[in-house]
This record gives C-alpha cells, structure tokens and sequence, in this order.
C-alpha cells in the first residue's frame, strides 16, 4: 500500500453550491493519480449516488457510498434557535448492502424527521442503524474535533468512546486533516492521543471540496453564489486556504509530516484510506423491476381480475359479435402482459384513471406506444381504438425487449393533486413519492450569478447575459460559436473574458433541488427502503433519486 492512497472524504456537485468536484472529472482525477478508489461523502445528502457509482464502474474505480452527516446537538426532534442549529458533521461509509439500507433510513430520517436549518441525524438513530457502517471522525466541525477546539479533552474522548461502542473497533476511525489552518495544527497531535489511549484507527483525509488547487477561485464564488455575498466580503464560509482539493498520496504525506512528527503513524493513517476503501463492497443493481402489488377486491386473483376487466371492456366497445381477429390480439395482448409480469402495473394505472374518471377529473386520450395496446383501450386506460388506426402493439410491449411499458397519463392541472392523494391514500403515505429535480446553473444565469459575485456593474452584465441565444440546450461555449459580437467581446475585452470563463467552469452545476413537475413513485415497501429521501423547501417529500 506504500505508493497507494483513497480520498474518504471528498464533495461532489451534489454538496449544492459547496462542493466544485464534477462526478466525471472527480473519477478522472482519482484515475490520474493511480488511486484504485474514490468515496463520494456529500453533506447531509447522497443525490449523487447513483452517477457516481456508474461513472466510477464505467472506468475500473472502486465507488465508495458516503455520506456527510449533520449530528443533532442533542435529538433529531429537538428544535431550538440558539441550541439546535449548530449540528455536529460525521462522515459514514457504505462497507456492504446492510450498510446502504441504514445509510439511506438515517439520511431519509434526517430531513422526515430532523430538517432545522439542515437535515439532522442523532445518536439515536446511529446506535439503530450503525451495522455495515463505517464511520470517520470527521472536520473540525466533527463533535471530536471540536471538544479538542474547545481544550475540552475529557468530553472528545467520552465522544470517541461513544462512536467506538456504537459501530465498534475497526469501524470507528479518527481522521486527520491538514489544510493549513491553526486550528487543525493545534488539534492533530491531541487527535493522536486519543486514538492511542482508546485504541482507535486513524485515517488521513483531505475534505475535497475541489479537484486541483487551481479550482480554489471556483469553490469561493460557488459559495458566494450560495450566500449571496460578492468576493470581496467576508460570508463567514469561505476557507482559510487552497488546500481543499483531490491530493496525491505524496502530496497528504507532505501535509501530515508539517504537524506529525511520527512516521509510522503518518503511513498508518495513510495505508488505512486504502483497507477501508478495499472493505467497501457496495453493489446496486439496474433493470431489475420492483412492482407494487395491487389488492384486487373481493380476493379474486389479480390475473382473474384483469382478466374480467379487460373482457368487460371488450364487450362494451365491441358488441358481443366482435370480428375474432379484435378477440384473437386482445388475448395475445393478456398474454404478453402476464408472461412479462405486468399485471398489477396496469392494474395500478387503471384503478387511478378510474378514480379520476369517477370523480370527474379530466384525464387525456392516451398519448405515445401506450395507445397502440387494445387492453389501455379496453380498460380505458386510453380513448384510442387501436386496431381501427393500425397502431402496434409491440411498440409499446416487446417480449423481445424487457423494459418497462410507459403509459403516459395526462390529468386535469388544476385537480391533478386529488389523484396523487388518492394513490397516497390507497398506498400509504410511506410508499408515494415525488421525484426530485435539480435546478441548474444555466448559461444566461450562471454569467449574472458570476457577475454579481465579482462585483461587476449589474447592467454590464446583464447585457453579456441577454447576448446568449434564449435557446433549448444553448451553453455559453455554443453562444460563443452563434453570436460574434459576443466573441469579438470575448476575446478583445479581458473583463469579459474573465467573466465567461469563470461562468463555464461553474456551468451546469445543480443549483437547488425542486419537485419533478409530474413524477410520482409508487413502491411495495416504504419508500427509503429502497432509496433516500429528501424534503424541499415547500415541505414536500421527494426521492433524493432523479427520475432517470
């Protein structure tokens, strides 16, 4: 492990308008640097997960699943101005799937249950869901971290011992950091202390905030956007120095020599980023189709029920003296749709079409493959006769093509609320969820974001801002190609050049989390059995999980 070294502790895109480590660029990086694995610990949240761990597979590196933790001051419920707004950080690391689960349940529950100023866990929920975790001490704002701040050595150490019963020896590890600042430099050799009296692993860690030291500006205007102060002020945020980036394992040795003077320890602590990246095993799986069941009333087999439903249809539409080639495709249709296992899907679709319809909800046609499929005609699913207008069925189920079928439904805006709580009320509040979006730095707001941070005269930058193309899809590297006067300006004026550059760099980046516009998920268990959750600044509960 001598030349080897993991980052446990890095900010993605996904730490919202704090973290500059883009996912594609961050697994590049660790590729550069010959090192095996990478772990993604964004703060409070795990939005990244899933882009990440396919981004990490898709080039040979070992995804580590983290997160970065708020820690109540007291319990997740207590909700004080003045006491409880000051949560304590705590780094956790998926080591297997039981991992995962409690990682998902503490950060689901820390916005469901714990959201004061930021999505909070506490000790409780950590004894509950600690098996499969690893976790690390964390920055200076870790509880150790900042006892020792404090001088109070005896309440770091009741702390450390507290995590150690919790997730027990060789899952508890002390992390030290340094970034250049006093404050670390004071604390690391105490850091040392305590792990040795207690027995406890020591793991050394950067807090990747960025890539290289160069993106430093990067980060500062990232968190001035964020806190709504231009560069020239202080927002009580900014970071001391430019040590906060992805290092070489050469590069960490150089840091932990300035302020430890034991060698064995340095290299211990370094050798330990690589055995608990090697520990950690975490595998999802796509593809893999997870159906809520539907009750069907009265006991009846769900096929019987679809069936009855389908025929029923049938009959109305068609009479009782139908051409046999209509009876011949519905049955195939039946067919296909049971063999592949999407019974209760349509069952489930047709029962919220039919509340709607009951209650005198509008609800579309049909639109899409959905329409070609004589059982969404025959179970009014769509308004469309397919067979009259040579629609296909195997356009929107092929037994040849396992996905899932896509049956768009279009209900009245205004009443569209009333739907969702029926299926809220019909699954449980637990198994319903919106779906979150992300809210992007785009190229016209990211030029105005970025102007106001430098502090440049708000006319001036409007008038670069308007100078891109109010298109679909338009970047300000495709504006410069369609407007010449703006890169006759870009070029000739260093001001404005300065201005478009920085705003590339920060292009793109998720901004702000919001509701999916039309996204609903219905799930067989509660929802954060299978991914985490959020909540937006509405209120409302969403998947941490895009859509995608």
């Amino acid at each position: 492990m001598e030349d080897q070294f993991v980052h446990l502790h890095v900010h993605s895109e996904y730490s919202l308008l704090d973290g500059a480590c883009r996912i594609k660029q961050l697994v590049q990086r660790a590729k550069e640097l010959g090192q095996e694995a990478v772990a993604i610990t964004d703060h409070g949240a795990m939005y990244g997960a899933i882009d990440f761990y396919k981004e990490a597979k898709a080039n040979g590196i070992r995804p580590i699943i983290g997160c970065e933790v708020y820690v109540a001051p007291r319990t997740r419920f207590d909700k004080v101005s003045g006491i409880d707004n000051s949560p304590c950080h705590l780094v956790l690391l998926c080591e297997n799937q039981t991992g995962y689960q409690n990682l998902i349940k503490m950060v689901s529950r820390s916005y469901t249950e714990g959201f004061y100023f930021k999505p909070r866990i506490d000790h409780e929920l950590l004894r509950q869901h600690s098996e499969g975790i690893i976790a690390l001490s964390a920055c200076l704002a870790g509880e150790i971290p900042r006892a020792l701040t404090r001088n109070d050595y005896r309440q770091a150490k009741e702390t450390a011992q507290f995590y150690l019963d919790v997730f027990g020896k060789d899952h508890f590890f002390i992390e030290l950091q340094n970034h250049g600042i006093q404050e670390q430099q004071h604390i690391l050799p105490e850091l040392v202390r305590l792990a040795r009296e207690l027995d406890i692993g020591l793991v050394a860690t950067n807090d990747c905030h960025y890539l290289t030291k160069e993106d430093s500006l990067t980060q500062k205007i990232l968190i001035c956007i964020q806190t709504n102060h231009t560069l020239s002020e202080d927002n009580g945020m900014e970071f001391e120095t430019e040590e906060f980036y992805v290092k070489s394992r050469q590069q960490m040795e150089q840091a932990m020599r300035e302020c430890i003077f034991d060698e064995k320890v340095i290299q211990q602590a370094l050798d330990n980023t690589v055995a608990i990246a090697r520990r950690c095993q975490v595998e999802f799986t796509f593809g893999h189709h997870i159906l809520p069941r539907f009750e069907v009333p009265d006991g009846k087999e769900n096929v019987t029920f679809f069936r009855e439903k389908c025929w029923e249809g049938f009959e109305q539409h068609y009479g009782a003296d139908a051409p046999q080639e209509y009876r011949e495709r519905l049955e195939y249709e039946l067919s296909v749709i049971e063999k592949m296992g999407y019974v209760d899907y349509y069952l489930i679709v047709w029962d919220f079409i039919d509340y709607a319809k009951r209650h005198g909800i509008p609800v579309g046609p049909g639109r899409g493959s959905a329409a070609g499929s004589l059982v969404s005609y025959t179970t009014g699913i769509t308004n469309i006769e397919p067979v009259r207008y040579g629609l296909i069925f195997e356009r929107f189920l092929n037994p040849e093509r396992v996905s899932m079928p896509d049956i768009d439904v279009d209900f009245c805006y205004n009443r569209r609320q009333e739907v969702i709580d029926y299926v809220i009320e019909k699954y449980g509040k637990d198994c319903v969820t919106q779906i979150v979006t992300f809210g992007t730095l785009a190229a016209r707001g990211v030029i105005r974001d970025v102007g106001r941070v430098m502090d440049l005269p708000y006319a001036y930058v409007d008038n670069i801002a308007k100078s891109i193309p109010n298109e679909l899809g338009i970047t300000i590297e495709k504006a410069l190609v369609k407007n010449p006067e703006l890169r006759t300006l870009y070029e000739t004026d260093t001001q404005v050049r300065k201005l478009i550059d920085m705003s590339k760099r920060l292009e793109g980046l998720p901004r702000h989390t919001s509701m999916h516009a039309a996204g609903v998920v219905i799930s067989e268990k509660p929802m954060d059995e299978y991914v985490p959750l959020s909540r937006g600044s509405d209120g409302m509960i969403t998947t941490q999980i895009t859509m995608t």
